[in-house]
């Protein structure tokens, strides 16, 4: 697939602030937004491990799931693979997760960064990669220059590792200063995703970072149709995932884990999870709140129970304790940070990455914490 650039120029770009960050970790205690760890809930080689904090007050955003089903928000189709934008024209804030998946346009897309839309945005750039190689037109009677809906949710934690792990800083091409040192993460005004931002200006990894969602992506599927013993991709686009995830065998195949699964999320504090497949450890997510994570909860179930389909013939390690799981988020929250601002000054986005692990969190300039998602290396 060509890539087909966005004509853009950029605004203004404002200085990432990169600065080692210790976590200060301790006892029960992972977070000011996570308290406990519960769990392990088991089904077959997946193990989801439960996340207890103290949920924020404040009305919760509608899920970008909900915006689009009811009409609320648009996914535009730019003509660019790695740029789309979204249009929020609700009178409430839309949360859009890292890895949520839109389908539709001129190719399947997953979004690349956790933020929130502010209610009536207008039109916003945001960053995206595609899902589904080769097709660059209408798919059926989809419409061309939208997203129909955004149902689905990566399964993939090498694609994620593709997706939030920092660029290796640069020096940056004109219209900055020759000798700039520049991050993936150093915004320009009213990007959504600065990590696209600086790519395109730099020439930076996009294009490799492309390629490995692209292979994570035929990985899942050639894994799938293993394990599945029948062939996922879709007649009317073979390389999307999207199809791929609505395969009724795959959707057979999970049901015994949601139904064994599904409802264990119950108690009321519950702000997020840590999965491991195969004993090994995956990634999760921790959210503002016990309602937000209701909201999110089955699509990201389902999207673990993809990965530990795809992961069923592979050699299984012992179950990961709760002391193995407060150690993935504490080297995760120490790692290397780098941050940047989103949206002007509305949020702010930190990246802290380590040799094992990685944590991507998106916060209000306030301070409050919208979502973070830990990934395993």
């Amino acid at each position: 697939m060509p890539w087909h650039p966005h004509n853009w120029q950029p605004i203004a770009l404002l200085a990432a602030v990169a600065a080692p960050f210790a976590a200060l970790l301790s006892g029960q205690a992972l977070s000011d937004d996570a308290t406990r760890i519960s769990g392990p809930v088991v089904h077959e080689n997946l193990a989801v491990y439960f996340i207890h904090g103290k949920s924020a007050s404040g009305p919760v955003p509608l899920t970008l799931k909900e915006a689009m089903a009811g009409g609320k928000v648009v996914v535009h189709e730019t003509g660019s693979v790695n740029m789309l934008s979204i249009e929020n024209a609700g009178a409430e804030e839309v949360f859009v997760q890292a890895g949520d998946i839109v389908k539709g346009g001129q190719q399947d897309r997953v979004l690349t960064i956790s933020m929130l839309v502010p209610a009536r945005s207008g039109r916003l750039d945001i960053a995206a990669y595609c899902v589904e190689q080769g097709r660059w037109s209408a798919r059926g009677k989809e419409d061309v220059n939208r997203f129909a809906s955004a149902e689905k949710a990566l399964p993939s934690r090498d694609a994620k590792l593709a997706m939030l792990a920092p660029a290796k800083p640069y020096v940056a091409a004109s219209p900055a200063e020759p000798g700039t040192t520049m991050t993936a993460n150093t915004p320009r005004t009213r990007v959504i995703d600065s990590n696209y931002a600086v790519q395109r200006q730099a020439g930076s990894d996009t294009g490799s970072r492309q390629s490995e969602v692209w292979s994570s992506v035929s990985k899942a599927q050639r894994k799938l149709t293993e394990n599945l013993g029948a062939p996922v991709a879709a007649s009317a686009s073979v390389s999307s995932l999207q199809l791929s995830l609505e395969n009724e065998r795959l959707e057979t195949a999970r049901k015994a884990f949601l139904a064994s699964m599904e409802k264990s999320a119950g108690a009321d504090d519950i702000v997020g999870y840590v999965f491991a497949v195969g004993g090994k450890l995956n990634s999760g997510d921790v959210y503002a709140s016990n309602a937000l994570f209701r909201k999110m909860w089955g699509k990201q179930l389902e999207a673990a129970v993809t990965e530990a389909i795809a992961e069923k013939d592979a050699k299984a390690s012992a179950l990961p304790a709760i002391d193995d799981i407060k150690a993935f988020m504490t080297r995760a929250e120490g790692g290397a940070s780098t941050v940047a601002k989103l949206l002007g000054d509305t949020l702010v986005r930190e990246t802290r990455d380590s040799e094992k692990a990685l944590v991507a969190e998106t916060r209000r300039a306030s301070g409050g914490m919208v979502h973070k998602a830990y990934v395993a290396r």
